[in-house]
């Protein structure tokens, strides 16, 4: 993969902006939950850091199938590097921060949408584009490993201020790396490209969310993805699950780097070890397992056996996340990918925010255990539900799927 100077640039931009995005929320996390001491807030807090990514995907993905997708994703890191450094300024009210959180997060989809809309034309055969979805897996989730374990030992050197500006200078290296590392390609404009108005636009946010919906197999894959997003729901508990279990503030680093670790090994061995053909057989059973170790980790008085079964779950949960991806991209119009792609990026985002605000308001009333043991027995649930609906399951044999119906 690192052959081809294009995917180089794409990976390295989305490795320092990930870096930079961890770093900020360690120190967002550290800088609510010792202002308020409430672990509502701080789940809050967090997960407005995913949830927004919903709304941007809906009203924003057709702008990576209207514009040039190396433009788009070079014009939304320096506008989410200008709306980070307000977040900075000490002391900022959380009526305000919140707000300017949301933007930071809408702003990611359409570069989302970009990526993963270019990833094809880089990566052009399927057996490169799923192994382009592997490397980018486990590297993202070694600099999530990095970012999570290193940031806590980071604030007891720097303050949170420093850190959050440490972010905005990571969006401005990624608009670099892209800009003269990726080339401009025409945008691949469907329909009246040169139109323009709210029923243009309307008309765009509904062909895409119209074409995962009417597809099975893209629905099937759309509602995987989203569904493996909710176990991430724990990492926003591990300062008040680190508390509850008398463990020290190096412990809360460990739970939140648990599940990109498991995650590093997961892409490994579903892109070395699972046979090609079982792939996508065995993506809702993964999905579904991996709520397991969650409910498990809930009785568990162990942070070093907390931290292993964490890692388990990021393991299956990659390791259905991976084909599924491909799977998605590759089933997608070329035309329609900016759209659907953002679409599911960022339902993807949407679903991980939700689940760590439910689990957050549920152990602020309850416990931060009892919340996790919530998250993994709901995930299980949902996961069974999909698996045993007959269509679910036949839409994701592995037989070639039309890249358009006319």
């Amino acid at each position: 993969m690192f052959r081809l100077p294009e995917f180089r640039a794409l990976w390295a931009a989305e490795l320092v902006s990930i870096c930079g995005d961890q770093l900020a929320r360690v120190a967002f996390s550290v800088l609510v939950y010792g202002r308020t001491g409430s672990a509502a807030w701080a789940a809050v807090v967090y997960a407005l850091t995913f949830l927004p990514a919903l709304l941007g995907g809906v009203l924003l993905g057709w702008v990576a199938d209207r514009f040039r997708r190396r433009e788009v994703m070079v014009v939304a890191d320096l506008a989410r590097a200008l709306l980070v450094v307000p977040l900075a300024v000490p002391g900022i009210p959380l009526a305000l921060l919140c707000p300017l959180l949301v933007l930071v997060v809408v702003l990611a989809s359409p570069h989302s949408a970009a990526q993963g809309a270019l990833l094809p034309e880089v990566l052009r055969d399927e057996d490169s584009l799923e192994r382009g979805f592997a490397v980018r897996q486990i590297t993202n989730q070694t600099a999530q490993i990095a970012g999570f374990a290193a940031g806590g030992a980071l604030l007891v050197l720097i303050s949170p201020t420093v850190a959050i500006l440490a972010n905005a200078g990571t969006f401005l290296l990624s608009a670099l790396l892209v800009r003269f590392g990726v080339r401009s390609r025409q945008a691949p404009a469907s329909g009246d490209a040169g139109g323009g108005g709210v029923r243009t636009w309307l008309r765009d946010i509904g062909d895409g969310a119209r074409t995962v919906a009417a597809h099975p197999r893209l629905r099937t894959l759309a509602l995987a993805v989203w569904l493996v997003g909710c176990y991430v729901a724990p990492e926003a508990l591990a300062a008040p699950l680190a508390d509850e279990m008398g463990a020290g503030p190096a412990s809360v680093g460990l739970l939140m780097a648990a599940d990109p670790a498991g995650s590093v090994l997961g892409a490994v061995v579903v892109s070395r070890w699972v046979p090609e053909a079982w792939r996508e057989r065995l993506i809702i059973p993964f999905a579904l397992v991996a709520g397991v170790p969650l409910v498990v980790s809930a009785f568990t008085p162990w942070t070093g056996a907390v931290v292993a079964l964490w890692a388990l779950t990021g393991a299956l949960c990659t390791a259905a996340l991976v084909p599924a991806q491909a799977a998605f991209v590759r089933t997608t119009p070329v035309d329609m990918r900016g759209r659907a792609t953002g679409l599911a990026a960022s339902g993807l985002i949407a679903a991980q925010g939700l689940a760590i605000l439910v689990c957050g308001l549920l152990a602020e009333s309850s416990t931060a255990a009892l919340a996790v043991a919530a998250c993994g027995a709901g995930g299980l649930l949902l996961a069974a539900g999909l698996m045993v609906t007959r269509g679910a399951r036949s839409a994701l044999d592995p037989v070639p799927v039309p890249a358009r119906d006319g």
